[in-house]
């Protein structure tokens, strides 16, 4: 069945599932009118590089990829054939050869400047490669859709980021990866731009050994509201997942933030865990977290979860302002080491400089 059909043949989302709850689809659908599909979407401007600038060996290469859409048993089907429904032209594969070893971080460029617009990637990392890539999201639509599909091979090492930075409309993105045995993968979102955005993020660890940690630093403010649903399925014996998710909100603005971990019935040894932490800036600003679990398996290491929101600490703002900062230099230094938390675990020491000096407007928006 083609993408198309297959969206028009679903009904409308139930709002009672967490993952329509708070951000019903026919608000994210860019026309509100659910039974259309917009047919003239183009395609954004990508450019793959090192974060330098300089060229990529030839064992790392995106390329315009015109084969059928690839399936999956765990994500949701309403969004995820919607975005391939509008993105017929923006379909591309990012490829990593086996063994491949890259000692600077990669950086993926996507720019739909001001034209609503799609893509469908599809990312294939091999064996044992090591990498870093960032995945940037620029441009100022009034919608724009990023579908992730892929596998990550045997024994890799990756650190992948998405930064949302779009100045403006709605972002609508899905992420559907696969974890390869004994491989190692943190998974790093940044959300900081765009008035909306809705993001549907599922991990399949179905080999055993694999190693997942999903890394989240959200930063809203003004009237922005930012959804994010995470899935991760533990599917196979002795997997390790663990996610940790900050925000920090400000002005009239809202976080979501829904974490289920699934560990099935034969996938001993697991170990999975979660916890979100929300830091209240505005009295107006709210964030919600939504922790659960769905274990069938007794024989496993651990399952937990947790949340915690709060404003900003008055007894480390009196510590700083006694040490001679002023207190907005005192509130804008604890809102940034709020998030580093999770920003300096997303990679190496390059790649967290990049994404610090990246964010250092959007951290002033916070508190003005």
């Amino acid at each position: 069945m083609k993408s198309e059909e297959l969206y028009l043949s679903l009904d409308e989302p139930d709002n009672a599932d967490h993952l329509w709850r708070y951000s019903p689809w026919k608000r994210i659908h860019p026309t509100g009118n659910i039974r259309e599909i917009p047919k003239q979407y183009k395609q954004p401007k990508i450019k793959l590089s090192y974060l330098d600038g300089s060229d990529l060996p030839s064992a790392c290469s995106i390329t315009k990829e015109e084969s059928k859409n690839k399936k999956n048993s765990f994500s949701d089907p309403v969004s995820m054939s919607f975005i391939e429904s509008v993105s017929h032209d923006s379909k591309f594969t990012f490829k990593v050869e086996n063994n491949t070893i890259l000692e600077k971080p990669i950086l993926l460029r996507i720019d739909s400047e001001s034209l609503n617009s799609a893509i469908n990637l599809s990312i294939e990392i091999g064996r044992h490669c090591e990498l870093e890539l960032i995945t940037l999201v620029e441009g100022k639509p009034e919608w724009f859709g990023l579908l992730r599909q892929g596998n990550i091979g045997e024994g890799t090492i990756v650190n992948d980021v998405v930064v949302g930075q779009m100045k403006s409309g709605t972002l609508l993105r899905v992420d559907a990866i696969n974890i390869g045995k004994d491989s190692q993968v943190k998974a790093g979102n940044i959300s900081s731009g765009s008035e909306k955005t809705k993001a549907d993020l599922r991990y399949m660890m179905d080999k055993s050994g694999s190693n997942l940690r999903v890394l989240g630093s959200i930063l809203s403010a003004e009237k922005m509201h930012i959804d994010h649903h995470i899935e991760i399925y533990h599917d196979a014996p002795e997997t390790y997942s663990r996610l940790d998710w900050h925000s920090a909100c400000g002005g009239n603005s809202k976080t979501i933030g829904t974490g289920m971990l699934r560990v099935s019935d034969g996938s001993k040894g697991a170990d999975a865990g979660q916890l979100f932490h929300n830091l209240l800036l505005s009295k107006k600003a709210e964030a919600d977290s939504i922790p659960e679990l769905e274990v069938s398996e007794h024989d496993v290491v651990g399952c937990g979860h947790g949340t915690a929101n709060g404003p900003v600490d008055e007894e480390q703002l009196f510590y700083l302002e006694a040490r001679g900062f002023s207190p907005d230099d005192a509130k804008d230094a604890l809102i940034a080491a709020f998030l580093n938390t999770t920003l300096s675990e997303m990679g190496s020491e390059t790649l967290h400089q990049w994404l610090a000096e990246n964010l250092q407007d959007e951290l002033k928006s916070l508190t003005t």
